[in-house]
């Protein structure tokens, strides 16, 4: 069974995606997926999870209060296994989360591929997908109008990796 919800963001619906986000990466830090999937044309390295009243202690090996960013969390991932593939555009914006996540990360679970052409945007996991028109960048999760979808459910994302690995290739 697949249970799905569409997040319509921006000013005008004054929704945001930074608690999906963060509840989507929590689940991921207490329980990983094999592998996480993210292709997104534009990633910022944009604030994850709010820890800093300490809320989400437990779910760190070294907690702090403060905010965690997406290639910290991303980082935290590959050192707890699951392997992560990023695939983004070639282009200056996304040079800072690349060098961050690259420096952190465990290398033998990270693979980050540039495609001149992707335009798509996903986040997907062993059992969960986010997908819509959100880049991963503070204008897209803060200030655009987008919709995005938000299942939970093996099949659906099942289908996206099977996808992707075709698209773009699998880890060695």
């Amino acid at each position: 069974m697949t249970w799905e919800r569409v997040v319509r963001t921006g000013r005008t619906t004054g929704l945001r995606i930074d608690t999906v986000l963060a509840t989507i990466l929590t689940a991921e830090l207490v329980a990983p997926s094999d592998q996480l999937w993210l292709v997104s044309p534009w990633i910022s390295d944009v604030p994850a999870i709010d820890n800093t009243s300490g809320s989400y202690d437990s779910v760190f090996v070294d907690p702090s209060n403060r905010l965690y960013t997406l290639s910290e969390i991303l980082s935290l991932l590959t050192a707890s296994g699951a392997r992560v593939t990023v695939v983004v555009r070639p282009d200056p914006h996304n040079v800072t989360f690349l060098d961050r996540l690259r420096r952190d990360a465990i290398q033998v679970n990270l693979r980050v591929l540039e495609h001149e052409d992707v335009h798509e945007k996903t986040f997907c996991g062993d059992g969960w997908i986010l997908t819509g028109s959100m880049n991963l960048t503070m204008r897209g999760m803060q200030i655009n109008d987008e919709a995005m979808t938000y299942k939970v459910g093996a099949e659906a994302a099942g289908t996206a990796r099977l996808d992707f690995r075709h698209r773009f290739g699998g880890f060695e």
